[in-house]
């Protein structure tokens, strides 16, 4: 790495977070896109309309799940009860990837104060040789 680069404040923090992740953190990022998706909401949608119409259509002969459709309200307890923890892990690493990206703002920014200074600096220097000749 050049001289250069090394004296920069600027990280890529997106790479860095990336590639801290373990396999059970990008599968409830992976988890937390795809519920918060209209694929998703179509798709459980379709599901849900079939089960009712299932148990529905199916009311007059052997239905597995009748009217109020207890074991519906059961999965739906229980995905939601699994869903809202990954979703929030998910959304607490997001958290944190903010933090590093404002550390990494506030460095940039410091960086950039200084570099301002000392150019103000040379730039005095400069307005006092050119005013003494």
């Amino acid at each position: 790495m050049t001289e250069e680069k090394k004296d920069r404040a600027v990280s890529n923090i997106n790479e860095l977070h990336e590639q801290t992740l373990t396999i059970g953190q990008k599968a409830a990022d992976w988890l937390a896109r795809f519920a918060g998706s209209w694929t998703f909401i179509i798709a459980f949608s379709v599901a849900i309309f079939i089960w009712i119409s299932l148990n529905s259509v199916l009311i007059f002969t052997k239905h597995f799940d009748p009217y109020p459709f207890i074991l519906l309200n059961l999965v739906l307890s229980c995905l939601a009860a699994i869903q809202a923890p990954i979703i929030m892990m998910s959304q607490n690493r997001l958290e944190s990837r903010d933090r590093l990206r404002a550390e990494n703002d506030f460095n940039v920014n410091l960086k950039a104060e200084d570099e301002i200074e000392a150019i103000q600096r040379k730039l005095d220097m400069l307005v006092e040789t050119v005013c003494e000749k």
